[in-house]
């Protein structure tokens, strides 16, 4: 049976945890904030923004294999702390970068480096913490990111007159070693592994059995095409929607942002509350799922549409409806072997990210293609989001139609735990 830790000592591994995370989702949205100034600086256009910011979501993604292994082999502990550096050396290079390929690099070191910020959390969760607490702790934990994406709003415009945005990077760097010093001085060095094994009974052979997993592909449609979205349209195209189709100044839209990341952390906090009310009155995940994605294709439908503040807050409402899939992800890695554990939230989190990566770029070059002139206007933000929202209704006729179910911890033990 896995060890639960006393109140105190668990305050203090989430706190360390928690502060990782909050510079994840910090460095993850900041783009949004600074967007006027870098494609001023570079000259980038929509397309070419989508690939930089994009680069964070490919190293994220493709480190989430191994990620798993690491996770499983290694423990949190070291797996994070050691991770938090790369990315803390990724923000020093995108600093102090000159052209476009250094700043690629650095985002993407980035990505990589708080690849294992959530994950790394929602082990040492499975393990130390009671059962009962495993989906609030997700919520909790997203409280505590949203605390990252509200700095990367106002706070990182108010800087920019006194640092630049390298300065804001540069400070990132320095509070990305804290935090790595912090989770190895403090999560608990005894965390479960599995030992490395050779051939049949490789660790890499638990991936085949997440995989193939039915109900693990079912929820893995939505995150490909409605989670995913939520996550590239948060980090980045909220912002130039704010000033590009509804005419707002960089200053503005910031602010717009903050209420927007306010309202997100809030509506975190409610479902971190409600997950335990609403499974005591039959209100599952799947359920959960399908009402949240019903909501935001209406929303991505009538946000076209909208202007103004009523523009602003339809995507404050989208921003409150999407913290609806917050359990998706504990709901599907809890129905494998606690073995399992990381590379069943790492398997997750990679169609999570891939797709963010796919909605990043795709939606820039949708709305350059879709745009009336040379330069992207309006109109082209707008079909692009319609665009989006068909195939995220795809999406859900997918999940309600696919009517996989869990199997049994015996069917997805697998060998080579």
């Amino acid at each position: 049976m896995s060890r639960i830790l006393p109140p105190a000592a668990g305050a203090r591994v989430f706190a360390a945890l928690a502060a990782g995370y909050v510079m994840s989702y910090a460095l993850r949205s900041v783009n949004a904030a600074i967007a006027p100034e870098l494609v001023a600086d570079l000259g980038l256009s929509h397309a070419a923004l989508g690939a930089l910011t994009s680069a964070y979501f490919f190293a994220f993604a493709a480190l989430q294999l191994p990620l798993g292994i690491w996770l499983d082999r290694y423990g949190s502990r070291r797996t994070d702390g050691i991770l938090l550096m790369v990315a803390a050396l990724g923000c020093a290079i995108f600093a102090v970068a000159d052209s476009f390929a250094m700043l690629w690099i650095g985002r993407a070191l980035i990505g990589a480096g708080v690849a294992g910020a959530l994950m790394a959390s929602v082990r040492v969760y499975r393990f130390w913490f009671r059962l009962q607490l495993q989906q609030s702790l997700m919520a909790w934990m997203l409280v505590a990111g949203s605390f990252g994406a509200l700095a990367a709003t106002v706070p990182v415009r108010l800087a920019l007159p006194l640092v630049g945005w390298r300065g804001v990077f540069m400070i990132a760097a320095a509070l990305l070693m804290l935090a790595a010093i912090g989770i190895l001085r403090l999560l608990p060095r005894d965390e479960p592994t599995v030992p490395n094994r050779s051939g049949d009974e490789s660790i890499w052979r638990g991936y085949l059995v997440v995989f193939g997993d039915p109900y693990f592909w079912r929820f893995g449609v939505i995150a490909l095409f409605a989670q995913s979205a939520f996550i590239a349209f948060q980090s980045l195209w909220t912002g130039p929607w704010f000033t590009e189709v509804l005419g707002m100044s960089p200053d503005a839209a910031a602010q717009a942002l903050l209420v927007f990341n306010i309202m997100l952390m809030l509506g975190f906090l409610g479902i971190g509350w409600a997950l335990p009310r609403l499974a005591t009155v039959g209100w599952d995940t799947p359920r959960l799922v399908v009402i949240a994605t019903v909501i935001v294709v209406a929303l991505h439908l009538a946000i076209p549409f909208a202007d103004g503040l009523l523009g602003v807050g339809l995507w404050v409402a989208y921003a409150v409806v999407a913290t609806i899939y917050v359990p998706a992800q504990s709901h599907v890695s809890l129905a494998f072997p606690e073995a399992l554990t990381g590379r069943a939230f790492t398997a997750f989190n990679l169609l999570i990210f891939v797709g963010v990566f796919v909605v990043q770029w795709l939606f820039g070059v949708i709305v350059d293609l879709a745009s009336a002139g040379a330069a992207a206007d309006a109109q082209g933000f707008r079909r692009a989001l319609f665009i989006w929202a068909l195939l995220e209704a795809a999406a859900l006729a997918v999940f309600v139609l696919w009517r996989a179910s869990p199997r049994a911890a015996d069917q997805v033990s697998g060998r080579g735990a």
